[in-house]
């Protein structure tokens, strides 16, 4: 198989995912979820999703479609198309799957998953996250991750932007 085929072969539709989910359960592998836009990756990210996969076996990471993103973020985003942020994410090592989905939330992905253990950035407080009464129901953990300040995908878009003349 094709390197790009392998990487492309993680991005698993919602129909699939309970398959993978199943065959993870049956060998007793931990599960770990996360969610975002991932627009456009940064150390920020990084740390999120290797803080994440360092909680379990198996780290899934719910992607924004394009759609949800544009209602949560406005008619400039994203950046970056779903099956690029897609690829972008599966191309790295330590996340097993990712999963578009289009809900203002990815609550009805956490129900679905049934994640041992839930991981979000520091911004959160977590009884505030969705899912976390799922999480903690099955006695699974809620994790926030510390955020690390200058890192975002907004900071990153500002940077960039042409500065208009003094």
């Amino acid at each position: 198989m094709i390197t790009i085929d392998l990487i492309a072969h993680k991005i698993i539709p919602f129909d699939k995912l309970s398959q993978k989910i199943h065959l993870w359960r049956f060998k007793e592998q931990r599960i770990v979820f996360t969610n975002g836009c991932f627009d456009l990756l940064h150390q920020g990210h990084i740390n999120t999703l290797t803080s994440a996969a360092d909680y379990g076996t198996r780290l899934i990471v719910g992607l924004n479609t394009d759609a949800s993103i544009n209602r949560l973020k406005g008619p400039d985003r994203p950046i970056q198309d779903q099956y690029t942020r897609s690829l972008i994410l599966a191309s790295l090592s330590f996340v097993d799957a990712v999963v578009l989905f289009d809900d203002e939330t990815p609550l009805e992905l956490i129900r679905l998953i049934q994640p041992d253990v839930l991981v979000k950035g520091g911004d959160y407080k977590p009884a505030d996250i969705v899912g976390y009464d799922i999480v903690t129901a099955r006695e699974g953990i809620v994790v926030t991750v510390p955020y690390i300040e200058g890192f975002s995908t907004t900071n990153i878009i500002e940077r960039i932007q042409p500065q208009p003349p003094l």
